[in-house]
């Protein structure tokens, strides 16, 4: 499925300007069909599916209680 310049900036939660940016560094693939960018939105898949991952582990990290200290001492 091929996406415009602003389907991908929503899809990527990004503004056009950055999109247009990664797209003049060569870090968006794109296909040029005589009046448009089209992106092939399969392309993100595997950048967002490892997104997902760290935010379930920053999540999970971030949900862990913190320990007690041992060597705290009451000073009452």
């Amino acid at each position: 499925m091929y996406l415009t310049v602003q389907e991908t900036a929503d899809y990527l939660s990004l503004t056009e300007s950055q999109v247009k940016k990664l797209i003049q560094q060569r870090r968006i693939r794109t296909v040029f069909d005589g009046e448009q960018y089209l992106i092939n939105k399969e392309q993100f898949k595997t950048h967002l599916e490892q997104m997902e991952k760290l935010k379930k582990r920053i999540e999970e990290e971030l949900s862990e209680p913190i320990p007690e200290d041992w060597d705290v001492k009451d000073e009452d």
